[in-house]
């Protein structure tokens, strides 16, 4: 059995690498989980010794083997919850995410395989992310970042939904998954950045 804080540090760390393929240092894990980094520090070294994280001190941290099987687990959580509240309850897909922060870990999976059944197993949050199988298994996505996509026109693939405010803008404007936008477009450097995309003609 994992702590609240052992499985919010294994999903973050999974967060920060899921779409870019880059080392994360307990830095970076620091901000993104709001920490002092001897917090993290500490924290890493005993997920370490559980054998879930890999830890070259002072340098990069990694899932290990184990440790990205529990972070799918959490994350299948988060997002199949994100899709309840939005499907069943009605919120908005800029009010679900720090709901489900909430829920995730008062939940048994025996309860989140029944949700996902009930929802119809569905493949994507309300963000489009990708939701995990119940054996942590995922499609591949060849989505990439708007501010680097070269094309005419693109298919919004997901949208982070780290603020809010700008989830609120871009639903206003009809920026949603499944969505064409086509180049050159309105966004700032800022919001091109929280955009995924792929190629009009990809699958």
């Amino acid at each position: 059995m994992l702590t609240t804080s052992e499985e919010d540090y294994l999903k973050a760390l999974y967060t920060l690498t899921e779409w870019e393929d880059t080392e994360v240092s307990t830095g970076a894990l620091a901000d993104q989980l709001g920490l002092s980094p001897a917090s993290v520090t500490s924290m890493i070294q005993k997920l370490s010794s559980k054998g879930l994280v890999d830890h070259v001190p002072r340098k990069t941290v990694a899932l290990s083997s184990s440790g990205r099987r529990e972070a799918l687990r959490m994350v299948r959580r988060h997002r199949l919850l994100e899709t309840f509240l939005r499907d069943e309850l009605g919120y908005g897909w800029d009010e679900v995410h720090d709901e489900a922060e909430a829920l995730e870990h008062t939940v048994s999976d025996r309860f989140i395989n029944a949700l996902d059944a009930r929802l119809g197993h569905p493949r994507n949050d309300p963000h489009g992310d990708a939701i995990p199988a119940s054996d942590g298994s995922l499609p591949v996505s060849e989505a990439i970042r708007l501010d680097r996509f070269g094309g005419e026109l693109a298919i919004i693939d997901r949208i982070s939904d780290e603020d809010p405010d700008f989830l609120r803008r871009a639903a206003a404007q009809g920026l949603v998954p499944g969505a064409p936008i086509k180049l050159p477009h309105q966004l700032d450097y800022i919001e091109a950045s929280l955009i995924w995309v792929r190629n009009n003609e990809s699958k």
